[in-house]
Order: C-alpha cells, then structure tokens, then sequence
C-alpha cells in the first residue's frame, strides 16, 4: 500500500508525524510524503533534516481550511490524520478552537478525501476518547464517530476510513516524562494520584501499529494494540531516583485509569494476537472481512487497571532512556537548522 503512493500527513510536524515520515523513508518507498501543518518554523527545521529533492513536501495549512485541505489533497493516495489540539487544560480553557480544530477540521478531511478520490484515511485516535469526561476526549470520540460515519457518505467504492486508537505516548511532546525530567531539577515531583494507571506506547509502535492497520483496513474500523500498563507514580520513581514524590490532587478532567476498548465495544470486536478491531455497526459490514479473530467475552473490558502485561521497571527505565537520546538528537538537529 505505500510503495509509490502519495501520503498526505497531516500535523506533519508533530511527534507522530515526524516519526512517521521518519519510518517512511526508512522501510517503504513512498511516491510522495506531504507534510501538511500549521507551524512554518518546524516545517523549515525538517526541510533542512530532509532536504528538498527527496521525496517530502511542505504545505503551510489548517485543517480548518477547507480550500486549502481541497489543493493539498489533489493526487493524494492514503492520508494519515495526526492534527489536533491534544493538551487538556488547552483545550478545557480554549473549547470552541478544540472543536474547530478537532471536529469540524475532522469534517473537513472527511469532505475533502471524498472529493479528491482518495483512497483510504487513518485517524489517530486516543484512549482519551473512549467515555470522556474532559473536552479534548470529548472532540476526539465525535471525531472517531464522524470518520467511521465518513464510509457512509463515500459509499461501498468510495474513500474508505477508519481509527487507530491508543493510549499515552513516551517522550512525544507535551509527555509527562518531560515534565518529570524539569522537576527533578528542584527536588520534588509531582504526581495528581498515586493511584493513577495508564497504557504506554513508544511512537515508532505507534507508526508501526498505524501502518499495519492502513494495510488491513477494511473502512469502518476503529484497531486497538495490546500495550503494557504502568502506575504513573511508578514512572515518577524510576526517572527521579531520590527526589521527593508529592500527591497533589486529581486534576478537572482527569481519569485515575484509561479505557481503549469498553464493554460495549466488545461486543462487536474481535482479538487478535496483538491488537483488537472494533468493527462497525453497518448493515453491510461483514464479519468475514477479519478472519481469525477471536469473539470477545460479554463484559470485557480492557482498561490500564486490568491490563495483563505491565511494564517491569527495566523495560520502562530503557524505553526513557531512547526516548530522551533521540528527543535530545531531534532538539540538535532542530537548532543546528536556525544557524545562520
């Protein structure tokens, strides 16, 4: 599916995309990758990484933009949709930009892909989404909703969509690991809930998740991977050995434990070794388009607080480690390209 296509990125520029784009040009042979953000500075600082005769290209634009979204799409075979407001407390002070950005600029992709013929759209999603008590969480299920609505408007030939949802991810931008590393410099870390649980993913599984569901794919999925648990207070003792821990309450928005697929879901899912798909609730769906999977139990749930596999501190404590090197790396690259 990606050799010679042309992939439209979008929130190019971010975590995700940067890693995709990264794993891209690694292992497949991509026709085109365009990068397609807000943000000219990080757009000129990955030019400079890539140069421009290989085969990424750079768009200035807004997923709010329709206009522009309906250029950048032209001849475009696969998108993969990364851009969002994702900071909670942002989006909590900030609600009508979190729904312009994460629903209806969702709308305007879906539009858009349909318009130009494209032929699949992958959707990042979160554990966020999944019964949401915050807005970002919130924007993030009516976004889930309206791409696996989105095969309805495309119909049975037309542009296909579908989700990968998981849940945190180590190191990438606006990481608790981050966090952590600048409190260590004072002594005391901050923890909301001793409690508190949460699914760990790196980005390059994260890509790599994303690029095996595109290839599976039917239209109408939401795929889910099996990933390790940690306490997030856990976390906080293995990165800052000998600082103090301090507990200071639940945050508005919150969960003390994360969701990726509920009871409900369950019901029409299926487990594969690896992962899960949740398939849709279409008339037309049928259930011989992932064979092999396993019908889940009625009442299952999997969450961060009854996960089966966990991380041990080791595998943490080398997770961080990479995480920082190749964030450090990046942080280099990235000042080196703003020398005059």
């Amino acid at each position: 599916m990606l050799n010679n296509e042309t992939i439209l990125v979008t929130g190019g520029t971010g975590s995700f995309g940067k890693k995709f784009i990264e794993i891209m040009l690694k292992k497949y042979k991509p026709k085109v990758i365009r990068v397609y953000s807000r943000d000219e500075l990080k757009q000129s600082e990955m030019e400079h990484r890539y140069g421009n005769k290989g085969p990424v290209r750079f768009f200035i634009g807004d997923v709010r933009d329709k206009e522009r979204l309906e250029r950048a799409m032209q001849g475009v075979d696969l998108v993969v949709h990364a851009a969002a407001l994702k900071q909670v407390p942002a989006c909590e002070y900030n609600p009508f930009e979190a729904v312009k950005t994460n629903i209806l600029g969702a709308q305007n992709i879906i539009d858009t892909a349909i318009n130009a013929g494209v032929k699949k759209v992958m959707a990042i999603s979160t554990d966020k989404a999944v019964n949401p008590i915050n807005l970002y969480g919130a924007t993030k299920l009516c976004a889930e909703k309206i791409f696996i609505q989105g095969n309805s408007y495309s119909g049975k030939s037309g542009t296909r969509f579908s989700c990968a949802r998981y849940g945190n991810v180590i190191g990438s931008r606006g990481s608790v690991v981050h966090k952590f590393k600048e409190q260590e410099k004072k002594g005391t870390v901050t923890v909301t809930d001793k409690r508190m649980t949460r699914f760990w993913i790196t980005l390059e599984k994260g890509v790599e998740f994303v690029v095996k569901s595109v290839d599976l794919m039917q239209g109408g999925e939401i795929f889910v991977p099996k990933i390790p648990s940690m306490k997030v207070v856990d976390l906080a003792k293995l990165m800052v050995k000998g600082c103090r821990i301090k507990e200071i309450g639940i945050r508005p928005g919150e969960k003390i434990d994360e969701v990726l697929v509920t009871e409900d879901e369950a019901r029409h899912a299926k487990e594969f070794s690896d992962f899960f798909v949740i398939e849709p609730e279409f008339h037309w769906w049928s259930d011989d388009n992932f064979k092999g999977g396993k019908k889940l139990k009625d009442g299952f749930r999997y969450a961060s607080n009854n996960n089966p596999e966990w991380l041990t501190g080791k595998e943490m404590e080398a997770l961080i480690k990479k995480s920082l090197q190749i964030n450090k790396k990046e942080t280099r690259t990235e000042k080196e390209s703003c020398t005059v």
